[in-house]
This record gives C-alpha cells, structure tokens and sequence, in this order.
C-alpha cells in the first residue's frame, strides 16, 4: 500500500515542486527587472541633473571668471561620473555600455578643456556648445536603457506564459496518469477485498464449501489465511453439530415411540377401558408425545439437509387432504386452547415434494398456535396466482418485533416473545421451512397483518420442471 501511495503520489509532487521552481525563477527574474529598472532611472534622471548642472557652470564661468566655480563644475563632474559607473554596473547590452562610456568620455574632455580655456573666449564659446551634444548622447543613452528594459519586460511575460503553458500541459499529463495509477492500484487492492468481502459474507450466511484463496498483496493474503482457517473451524463445527443433531435425533425417536406406542394402546383399550379422567391425562400425553415426534422430525429434516444428503421427491398430489391431514394432528391443541380455524383452500394439485410441503404447513400451523391466545383465530388459506401457490398463514397473536423479522428464519433463533405450551421449540421450525421454500425454488416473506399477528406468505411454483427443482434442491 505504502508502494502504491508513493507512486501515487510521485507525479503530483513532481508537478509541484516543477511549478514551484518556475514560480520562484519568475519571481527572482521579475524582481531583478524592477531593480533594474528603478536603477537605472534613478541613474539617468542624476545624470541629466548632473550634466545641466555642468552646463550651468561652464556659463557661469564663462561670464565671471571666479576660478571657484571650475572647483563647483568638478564636483558636478565627480557625480556625473558616479551616476555613469553605477549606470556600468547594471546588465546593460553592449551599445548602451558603449553609449555611457562615450557619455563619460566627452564629460571628461570638457572638463580637460574647460581648466586650459579663458574666460569670454572664443574657444570658451565652442565649449559651452558641446553641452548640448552631451545632452543628445546622454539622452541616447536612456532610450537605449529603456529599449532594454522594454524587451526584458517582453521577455519575462513571454516566458510567464511559457510556464503557464508547462503547467497547464504537465497537469494534463499528470492527471489522467494519476488516475491510471490510482485504478490500477484501485484494480489491484480491490479485487483481492471484494474477494475477501465475498468471503466472509459466505461465512456469515453459514456456506463453508468454497476454499477461500486469495492472491494479491502479503497483508491480505495473511488476512485470506486467517479466514481459511476460520472456514475449516466452522465447517468442522458444522459438521461436528450435525452428526450430534443426527445421533440424537435418532436416539431419541427410539423411545419416543415406544411412549406413542404405547399412549395409543391406552388410547384404544387394549389394556382396558378407561376413565374420563385417565382419558384425559393420556390424550395430553399423546399430544405432547406428537409435538416431541415433530421437533425430533425437524431436527433430523434440519440436519440432513445441511449435509446436502436430501432431494426432492417430487410428485403430484391433491392440497386439500394435505392440509386437512395437518389439521387433525394438530386438532387436540386447537380444541384445548380454543382456537377459531379460518381456512379457505382452492381445490388446487401441485407438483412438488408432498412430504416437504407438509412440514411446511406443519411448521407454520405449530409456529402460529405457539403465539395465538386462547380463544384467539388462526387463518390458513391458499390459492393460485400466475402458475403459482400461495400459503398465507396468520394468528392473532403478539406478531414478530421489526428487529427480530430478519433473524427469525436463522436456524435455532428464539425470539422474545413467550410461546405457549409444554414442549418448547428449538427454533429451527421456521429454519426447515425456509429450505424447503427454497428447494423448491419459492420463498417465504413476512407481511404486516392487519389483526397485529403474525402473517407469514409462503410462494412456490404449482408445476416447476423436474431439472430445475432437483439443480434448486441441490443448490439449497
């Protein structure tokens, strides 16, 4: 990851420390300019003062005489001169250089001339009309000096835009291989993640079939060890519950029907007639004696399932004495809480595993007396609707919490709601049921009743091809 930042990261800091170098030549040559510049007008304005000045006492001499005013012109002199070398030691071209020493040149010349001429002479007169000629090549010598500056000026602004133009094109290059990098990188780290999301979705789902392998970066490839071995753990802990769910159910259906067995024989009189009273304990004992039988079914239903070892026997069979079949198993219950049946079934034949729509029924019809209140209704319909069946089962019962709706079909999920009855759940009724849905290719939804309990809609094909449900079951 730290490779990958870095490299991320490289063209971006290229682009800024290029553009930040640029600045600061841009910035250093500007400010040289306008150091420049100001020099050298200040230079020029001195020297004009410097050589009117001259100009002035060459006149003034002319006229007086006073040998103290040659001493004012030499002091004028100096600084003229002053003004020139500090003009030389600006980055002038080769003409204005030329152009000031020639400047300097006639300045000192006068000043030879003006010491060995007379006062009110005629050679005096030619002197004082070489000021003007100093003044035309000082003046020559500021336009030159402007010149220059004018074509640095359009230099640096011909090089801000060279550099403006390197930038917008460096950030036209940088941008989009930056974002190459960044999906290549994205690619490489993404799809060993996905992989690893994948993954422990899986293992939260409860499928520990497929290895986990990864490839990509060390640390994630550690990370796919890591939940390799937690796959292999689970998967052993799997198979390790079911092998105990299966030796237990089968131990205990021994004796329990030994206790049916013989609950029916008490039943039928084989041992003689019996009282009201023994009648009334022995049809509680047979009753609680099926619900023990449909549990010990469920978990052995439960658990080969989960060992992949059950299909679908599918066939075809009336619905009406199925579900009127699962009725009077559980009619015993129904009269003794005192439980209203609304039932409406449409004389309907599906196609489908008849042993595992059952259970089905079974489940849901044990879920819902579980919940229902004494005195309370049950309603159990089922109808076709575009090539399918549709189960609605629904209680008048406390209903299912928002929160506890989408754990309910877990395997072994109690929720907090009290059930009734002796024999309590394992919670895994609605756990079968909803393999079963599925091995059919159908589904199960909770939808809100309108009497506030539970309504449970089970969907499944009325006439799936054979292929199909087998591939589903398997699936499943």
């Amino acid at each position: 990851m730290l490779i990958g930042f870095t490299i991320v990261a490289a063209p971006l800091l290229f682009a800024i420390v290029n553009a930040a170098v640029q600045m600061n030549r841009l910035s250093v040559r500007s400010q040289q300019l306008v150091v420049h510049g100001m020099q050298g007008t200040r230079n020029n304005q001195r020297m004009f003062e410097e050589i009117g000045g001259l100009e002035r006492q060459a006149r003034l001499y002319q006229v007086i005489g006073d040998a103290k005013l040659l001493d004012v012109y030499a002091s004028h002199h100096a600084r003229l001169v002053t003004a020139i070398q500090e003009l030389l030691t600006l980055p002038l071209d080769e003409a204005s250089q030329q152009g000031v020493r020639a400047v300097e040149s006639k300045a000192n010349q006068l000043l030879q001339d003006l010491r060995h001429a007379a006062p009110n002479s005629t050679h005096m007169a030619e002197l004082i009309g070489s000021f003007p000629q100093l003044s035309d090549a000082a003046s020559n010598v500021s336009d030159r000096i402007s010149l220059q500056i004018d074509r640095e000026t359009a230099s640096l602004e011909l090089a801000t835009q060279h550099a403006q133009q390197n930038l917008v094109w460096q950030t036209l290059l940088l941008v989009p291989m930056t974002l190459a990098v960044v999906g290549v990188f994205t690619f490489l780290f993404a799809r060993p993640i996905r992989a690893i999301d994948r993954a422990i979705s899986e293992l939260g789902r409860g499928s520990f079939s497929r290895p986990i392998a990864i490839q990509g970066p060390a640390d994630l490839e550690r990370l796919a060890a890591q939940l390799e071995w937690l796959r292999s753990r689970l998967l052993d802990l799997a198979q390790e519950k079911n092998r105990f769910l299966r030796h237990m159910s089968h131990e205990l259906k021994t004796p329990l029907a030994n206790i049916r067995e013989g609950t029916e024989l008490l039943m039928d009189g084989a041992v003689g007639e019996l009282q009201s009273g023994q009648r009334e304990v022995t049809a509680i004992l047979r009753e609680n004696g099926m619900k023990l039988q449909r549990l010990i079914e469920n978990l052995l239903s439960f658990s080969a399932w989960q060992a992949k070892s059950v299909g679908l026997e599918v066939s075809e069979f009336k619905l009406r004495p199925l579900i009127k079949s699962v009725l009077e198993n559980q009619q015993l219950t129904l009269v003794a809480q005192r439980v209203r049946l609304d039932v409406q079934v449409e004389d309907l034949t599906p196609v489908a595993d008849r042993s595992k729509v059952r259970l089905i029924l079974d489940n849901l019809l044990s879920n819902a007396v579980k919940f229902t209140p004494r005195g309370g209704t049950i309603s159990l319909h089922a109808r076709a609707e575009r090539e399918q069946l549709l189960l609605d089962v629904m209680d008048s019962g406390p209903g299912i919490p928002a929160d506890e709706r989408n754990r309910i079909f877990e395997a072994f999920y109690q929720g907090k709601t009290p059930q009734g009855g002796h024999v309590k759940g394992t919670g895994i009724g609605l756990s079968v049921v909803t393999e079963f849905v599925n091995a059919h290719g159908g589904s199960i939804e909770i939808l809100e009743s309108k009497s506030g309990g539970a309504h449970f809609r089970v969907r499944l094909p009325l006439r799936p091809a054979v292929p199909a449900t087998r591939e589903k079951a398997h699936a499943a």
